[in-house]
C-alpha cells in the first residue's frame, strides 16, 4: 500500500489486500462520479454495486456461463479464427495483434451482442471508447467521438432485449461488454503468442499439449493482463494493508503488480506455463465485478493460438518488429509481426 501522489490515491501492488479490494464492495466501490467508463458509455454493471449491480449484471449473466458460450459460439470461434487466417496465410508475413487478434476479438463480441455491423465498424466504436476511457485516467474530458460511438451503438443495438433495463441501460451494459470483449480478448491472445514465440519449443510443446497450452495462456495473462488496473473508491474511513484511508479516497488495484506478488507466485517474473498456480492471477479481477466475460476470452485465445500453430508452419516472430506488451491501464504487444514458410513453399 503507498499513497501516489501522480494518482491522487493510493496504489495496491500485493495480491492479498488487492483481492480485499476487489471482493468488498461494501468498503471499496466503483458507484462514484469519478469512474471514468461510466463518464463515457452511463451507469452500467461495471460501475454499480449491490442491488443496481445485480439488476444490471443479472439479465446478462446467464448467457455468459461456460457451457453456453462454448454451445453457442464455439463455432463461430473457429469458423472466424480460420477465416480470418485465410485472409493472409500466403502472404508469409503478417501482424497478427492487426490481421487476427483485434478482429477476432470484434467479430465474436459483435456475434455474442446480435449486432450487424461489420467488424471494422464495431473496432472503430470500440476504438473511441476506450481512448477516451485512457484519456480520461490523465485528466481528459470524455470525447466527441467517443460519445458519437457510442450514440451509434446504441442505435444499432434498438430495444432493450432485457424487460428489467431501459434501452439506454441495456446500450451501457453493451458497450463495457464490447470493449471489454474486444481490449481483454485482443490483448491476451496477442501477449500469448508473443510469449509463446519466445520459448523455445513454445509451438511444438502448445500444439502436442493441450493442459499446457491452457497453462500458458494462464501464465501469460499473470504476467502481462490486458486490463492492468482497477479504480475503487472508499465509501467509510477504513484500513488496508496497514494504510488508514479516508471515505472517498481513490483506491488503485495494479493487477500486474498483484499477479507478480513473490508470496504467491515464487520467481514472479518468469514465464513457467507449468506454474501450478498460475490460473490464480487477477487478470479477469473478483469479486462481484469478475469479468463477464471470461469463458468466451479463454476460447477465443485458445482456438486462435491453436489454430495459428496449425496452419503457419515455422512461425517465429519477425526480427525488430514485434514489441513487448505495454499500456498502462491496458497492456498489449503494439504490433506482433511475424513470419512464416507460405504452405506452397513447403516441400513435401
Amino acid at each position: 500500500m503507498a499513497w501516489v501522489g501522480g494518482l491522487d490515491g493510493w496504489l495496491v501492488t500485493a495480491r492479498e489486500p488487492a483481492l480485499e479490494v476487489m471482493r468488498d464492495a461494501a468498503r471499496f466501490t466503483v458507484d462514484d462520479p469519478r469512474f471514468t467508463t461510466a463518464r463515457v458509455v452511463g451507469p452500467s454493471m461495471l460501475s454499480r454495486d449491490g442491488a443496481e449491480h445485480t439488476r444490471h449484471r443479472g439479465p446478462w449473466a446467464p448467457a455468459w456461463r461456460r457451457a453456453d458460450v462454448h454451445a453457442r459460439l464455439g463455432e463461430v470461434v473457429a469458423t472466424e479464427t480460420d477465416r480470418l487466417i485465410d485472409t493472409f496465410e500466403a502472404a508469409g508475413r503478417a501482424d497478427l495483434r492487426a490481421r487476427l487478434a483485434g478482429p477476432l476479438a470484434a467479430a465474436v463480441v459483435g456475434h455474442a451482442l446480435g449486432l450487424e455491423a461489420d467488424p471494422a465498424t464495431v473496432l472503430r466504436w470500440y476504438g473511441a471508447i476506450v481512448e477516451s476511457v485512457q484519456s480520461m485516467t490523465a485528466g481528459a474530458e470524455p470525447s466527441p467521438e467517443a460519445a458519437a460511438a457510442f450514440a451509434e451503438l446504441t442505435a444499432a443495438l434498438g430495444p432493450s432485449a432485457h424487460p428489467e433495463l431501459t434501452d439506454a441501460e441495456a446500450a451501457s451494459n453493451a458497450a463495457v461488454i464490447l470493449f471489454g470483449g474486444i481490449e481483454t480478448t485482443e490483448g491476451m491472445i496477442a501477449t500469448a503468442l508473443w510469449h509463446l514465440l519466445r520459448e523455445p519449443g513454445g509451438r511444438e510443446r502448445a500444439l502436442a499439449e493441450a493442459a499446457w497450452l491452457e497453462g500458458a495462456v494462464e501464465e501469460s495473462l499473470r504476467l502481462e493482463p490486458a486490463a492492468a488496473m482497477v479504480d475503487r473508491y472508499a465509501t467509510a474511513d477504513t484500513s488496508l494493508g496497514g494504510a488508514t484511508i479516508a471515505q472517498g479516497d481513490l483506491v488503485v488495484v495494479s493487477v500486474t503488480a498483484a499477479n507478480r506478488d513473490p508470496a504467491a507466485f515464487p520467481d514472479p517474473d518468469r514465464f513457467d506455463p507449468s506454474r501450478p498456480n498460475a490460473k490464480r492471477h487477477l487478470a479477469f479481477a473478483s469479486g462481484p465485478h469478475v469479468c463477464i466475460g471470461v469463458h468466451l476470452a479463454r476460447l477465443e485465445a485458445h482456438t486462435a493460438v491453436r489454430r495459428v500453430f496449425e496452419r503457419l508452419p515455422g512461425l517465429q516472430l519477425a526480427a525488430g518488429r514485434s514489441a513487448a506488451p505495454r499500456g498502462l491501464v491496458f497492456r498489449k504487444p503494439p504490433q506482433l509481426e511475424v513470419i512464416w514458410r507460405p504452405r506452397n513453399s513447403v516441400r513435401t
